[in-house]
This record gives C-alpha cells, structure tokens and sequence, in this order.
C-alpha cells in the first residue's frame, strides 16, 4: 500500500504548490469586492480547470483553482463501518471548530473534507500545504 501512497502524495503535493500560486484579483462585477472567484464563479475566464487527483474510487482530492483562490476537497477512503464513523466523528470536529481553522468549509462538498484558500490565508499561514496532508 506505501507503494501506491507515496507517489499520490508526491502527485498532490507537487499540484498544490503549484495551485497556490495566487493574486490578489478585485471582482471585475462589483467594485471593491474582493471575493473568492472559485466560490462566487462570477466570470470563466478568471477559472482554470480542476484537478483530480486518485489513488483509487474512495480516495480523491480535487482541487479547483481560480486566481485568487483555490478550493480542496478531500475524499478519505471509508471501507468499513468502523472507518465510516471516525470519518463522521473527525468531520463533525471539524466543521464545529471552521472559524477557528478558517480555512475550513462549514459545509463540505459530498463526504469530502474540504476547504478554501484565498491569497491573504497563504500569505499568512506558510505550511498551508502540509496542513493539507494531515488530512490524507
């Protein structure tokens, strides 16, 4: 199984850094409104094209970029029903706690972790992508 982890993680790391390579961007509909444009999708050209990263059916990350943000979502695999409860109980944690990790959706997309960087939270959290893997 490290076999097939290590060059996932390498894939997603490598993805990520190069994700977060982002500019501070106004809304180009309202003026001095700074919004996330990967949340808002308020203009096409400013979205690239999202990321699939699989290690197989149940483990995923996708990451969607756009110029001023980038989302994360994570798909943790869940085998058993054992698995599936300490998924529950660890997303439950954490979206009690969201403003805390602010990065953090309160409302993730399907059974998937998932949270939203702007280029303000890169500047100032440096280790944004190893935060990241303490989730995978």
């Amino acid at each position: 199984q490290a076999a097939t982890l290590r060059p996932y993680l390498t894939a997603v790391r490598h993805t990520l850094t190069a994700a977060m390579c982002l500019d501070n961007f106004s809304s180009q509909v309202v003026e001095r409104h700074n919004k996330p444009e990967v949340e808002v999708r308020t203009s096409k050209e400013l979205l690239l094209t999202p990321v699939v990263i699989s290690r197989n059916e149940k483990e995923k990350v996708l990451i969607e970029t756009s110029i001023n943000s980038v989302r994360i979502s994570i798909a943790v695999k869940q085998a058993d029903e054992i698995e599936r409860i300490l998924c529950h109980k660890f997303m439950r944690f954490m979206m009690m706690r969201a403003e805390n990790f602010i990065v953090l959706r309160r409302k993730p997309v399907e059974v998937k972790v998932v949270y939203l960087n702007t280029r303000i939270m890169v500047e100032l959290m440096r280790r944004v992508i190893s935060f990241s893997f303490s989730f995978l």
